[in-house]
């Protein structure tokens, strides 16, 4: 995990941003995928891939702050 703590910080959290809102109009797709997600209709193969895709900066980000923390204290 040597290669995934040598990513800035501030890099995750751009990243994060970006693709978590993107496309910022009429509404991100991480939002979308996620209401289909607990609505029980995210059943299409794309539908699936596009939230891993809008998703995986944001659990990365959540990753990496874990793993900062549980290094530091």
């Amino acid at each position: 995990m040597k290669w995934f703590d040598r990513i800035p910080l501030p890099t995750l959290v751009i990243m994060t941003l970006l693709l978590g809102l993107a496309p910022f109009a009429p509404e991100p797709h991480l939002w979308q995928k996620l209401k289909m997600l607990f609505g029980g209709t995210l059943a299409k193969p794309i539908d699936i891939f596009d939230l891993v895709m809008h998703a995986a900066p944001a659990l990365a980000l959540i990753v990496k702050l874990i793993r900062r923390r549980t290094r530091e204290g």
